[in-house]
């Protein structure tokens, strides 16, 4: 392909939390340790994966007894890796911008220009009230949200910055040295209800969705670049997914209805309340998982209604669907991560890039 921004984009979950990326007891050949981690990371960099997402947790619960801090932890990938792009998950609460732009900033310096940050707005009411942070209601973490990318932004362009919101304010604050990466590190943001969607219509560069179908995907985006041409601005979309990737069909969705039925019964529904609860806080009541089934939840963000279940190829033509609809980015989870990114490399990834070349080639004719 003639030009590497007309390419899918490839992630996968950074598993530095323990059991995994299913609610389930099932065997899963991956661990959170930081050796573990970074053989991970240096194997989906070989296998073509342009970014790694490791995850924010402050309290046990729902399978993730024990958790690595984020920002630190992605600090150890980047030093095991020379493309790998990490994005660090940030809560705002419990990070103020200007700690979170000091720290990025310094980890862009000594990573020549490879971190991000992904802000989560926060749905896990429990951890919140366990750490002593005030709990928003679903719109306000949003609209708190809105204003801790602004201030980053602007830390991260401007000198003697000054900002004026409900949240946070900044007077005349010059940040030096500002990051390498111009005009600043890249911004993702997760969410599903309209006020992540205006959020990301608005401030940030990517936005997270969890996993759907191809036509349920199409609506969120459409509803997302309507209103974000409207801002003129632009942001690019990235869709959660867990890929089973077999050489048969049979095997693929066998590991599938093997994970349903060792789900961890409990733990899902424990996990569906609180995350329901996040989900239909939203006045539409159309945030993340306020419509999972309890299938849906032994994945944390929905990734078996993404479907890249299958075979290589049936896998590769799916995911070429979901670049049709807008989606310009695959967040991946896998149950035994390393053989697995490894295989999906392998198998996976070289179909993508020919179906591709095979779609510009079409839309050039």
């Amino acid at each position: 392909m003639s030009e590497r921004q007309e390419e899918l984009k490839f992630a996968y979950w950074v598993p530095n939390v323990s059991g995994g990326l299913v609610v389930s007891t099932i065997e899963q050949r991956t661990d959170w340790s930081v050796e573990y981690n970074q053989k991970l990371a240096q194997t989906a960099e070989r296998a073509g994966f342009d970014y790694a997402l490791s995850q924010i947790r402050f309290t046990a619960g729902y399978g993730a007894d024990n958790q690595h801090e984020s920002v630190s932890f992605s600090q150890a990938l980047l030093h095991a890796t020379t493309k790998l792009k990490v994005l660090a998950a940030i809560l705002p609460g419990p990070w103020s911008p200007a700690v979170v732009a000091k720290q990025i900033a310094t980890i862009d310096h000594i990573s020549n220009g490879r971190i991000g940050i992904n802000v989560v707005s926060g749905w896990f009411k429990g951890e919140f009230t366990a750490i002593g942070e005030p709990w928003l209601e679903h719109d306000e973490r949003y609209r708190r949200s809105r204003e801790f990318i602004e201030a980053l932004k602007g830390i991260w362009t401007q000198d003697n910055f000054t900002y004026r919101g409900d949240f946070y304010r900044f007077n005349n604050y010059t940040l030096s040295p500002k990051p390498v990466q111009k005009p600043y590190p890249e911004i993702f943001q997760g969410g599903s209800s309209r006020a992540a969607r205006d959020n990301a219509a608005s401030v940030s560069d990517w936005y997270f969705t969890n996993g759907n179908t191809p036509e349920n995907l199409k609506l969120q985006i459409d509803d997302i670049q309507v209103k974000a041409a409207k801002n003129d601005h632009k942001v690019r979309i990235g869709v959660n997914a867990f890929v089973i990737a077999r050489d048969t069909e049979e095997e693929a969705r066998a590991v599938l209805d093997d994970i349903i039925a060792h789900a961890h019964v409990e733990a899902v529904h424990a996990f569906g309340d609180a995350a329901r609860q996040a989900g239909s806080a939203s006045p539409e009541g159309e945030g993340n998982w306020a419509k999972s089934t309890f299938e849906d939840l032994v994945q944390y963000n929905d990734g078996f209604r993404t479907n890249l279940i299958g075979t290589p190829r049936q896998i590769a033509e799916r995911i070429v669907e979901l670049k049709a609809v807008g989606v310009d980015l695959i967040l991946a989870g896998f149950l035994h991560f390393i053989e697995e990114v490894e295989y999906f490399g392998q198998k996976v990834l070289p179909l993508v890039r020919e179906l591709e070349e095979t779609a510009l080639r079409r839309k050039a004719a």
